[in-house]
Formats: structure tokens, sequence, C-alpha cells
């Protein structure tokens, strides 16, 4: 971990036990942290660490496998993101206000390299996620009322991480894109002697055949 992100994490820490102005209630249950990968670009979350607008941490908020389609014949296209990202694989987080950071630490399984990032969520998203819309939904063939209840992270090869808010019918807004650090340490931190989780062969047959398309992200 490089210092200038150890110091992001220990200092934000330091200020867990501030209460905001930011921490007002939610308009609904909890909120859904979700995680989505290119095609045949699978990825491995070893942890992703909250901490909300009062400056509560809730590790491992989300870990494991996230959403991602691996199409029989290399049919699918792993460039680029989808016009419409879904919810992702995740949970919801639940007794959290609106997350101020998020730490994701995850394994690359196309590239074997282990990545971590510390993203910092603006008030102005948290607003947007407050906010009740109209919209015509598809699923209920009528309007309804809605929020963007779901905060979503692509995660790529090279370490980008890009972030939409979204609701069930209400159209994703894009965030943030960051670029993550090389955890230098390997997966699981240093404590599986450099094994990473398995890639599946179907995608291991894409990348070897097609390669990873480096820059579409």
């Amino acid at each position: 971990m490089s210092k200038a992100l150890r110091l992001a994490i220990v200092v934000t820490f330091l200020l867990s036990g501030c209460t905001t102005a930011n921490s007002a209630s939610l308009p609904y249950k909890a909120w859904h942290l979700g995680f989505s990968a290119p095609n045949y670009m699978e990825v491995w979350i070893e942890t992703a660490d909250v901490i909300d607008t009062r400056g509560q941490v809730y590790r491992r908020a989300m870990s494991g496998v996230s959403a991602i389609q691996t199409p029989p014949n290399n049919s699918g296209h792993p460039k680029g993101w989808p016009k419409r990202p879904g919810r992702g694989k995740g949970k919801y987080v639940t007794g959290a206000e609106l997350p101020k950071k998020i730490y994701v630490r995850w394994q690359s399984l196309a590239e074997q390299k282990t990545y971590q990032v510390s993203i910092d969520v603006p008030e102005s998203t948290r607003e947007i996620m407050r906010k009740q819309e109209t919209v015509y939904c598809a699923f209920d063939g009528r309007e309804i009322n809605e929020y963007r209840d779901a905060l979503v992270i692509g995660l790529a090869p090279g370490g980008i991480a890009k972030v939409w808010i979204l609701g069930s019918c209400l159209p994703p807004i894009e965030v943030t894109r960051v670029q993550a650090e090389i955890d230098l340490r390997g997966p699981y931190e240093g404590k599986s002697d450099g094994k990473y989780y398995n890639l599946s062969d179907i995608s291991r047959r894409h990348i070897e055949e097609f390669g990873i398309p480096y820059g579409s992200w």
C-alpha cells in the first residue's frame, strides 16, 4: 500500500467519530453496493469496506465475485462498458447512511494482479441518491416514484474502477472513474503465497486468443 493511500485511509478512520452535516437519514431502508466486470475479465473482490457519512466503518460490506458474462464461443465483447449497466452483484449495506468513502481490494484474475483503491463519494452524488424521481417503469407498465438507491462499481484490468448510481428503472448516472494502484503484497495481503483465485477456462481461452483490451475502459 502506498504511503498516500495509507495516509488517506488513516485520516478517514481518525475522523470516523465525527458526525457531519451530510448524515441525514436515508429515505429508504438501505442502499445497495454492487460490482461488475467486463465480459471474461473476471475479478475476485477480497474486500469492499464502506465509511458512511457518520464515519461508521462497514468492513467487508461486499466480497467475492462480481457480476460478469462469459458467453460461449468467444461471442462476448469485453471492450468498454455497457450504456446501461445493471446493479451488479452485491449486497444492501444495512444500517449504514450513504457512503462517503469506499475502499476496494480485488484480484484481477485476467492479469494475475492485485489492486486496491480508495474511492471518494461526493456530496453531490449523495444528494442525487436522496432525490425521488418519477420514471416510467417497463416492469410495472406505469410511472413510479423511485430513488437511485444502488451504487455500482465496475472493475476492469489495469486497475480501472468506474462508479455509477442507479435505480431499478431510473437510468444510471456516472459518478467517477478512478485509477487503482497495484498491491505489491499480492493476493490476500501476501498471505496466500502468491496464489490467486481460479480463472474459469472459458475466460482463460478468450484472453489467450484475443488478449486484454486495455484502454477501452
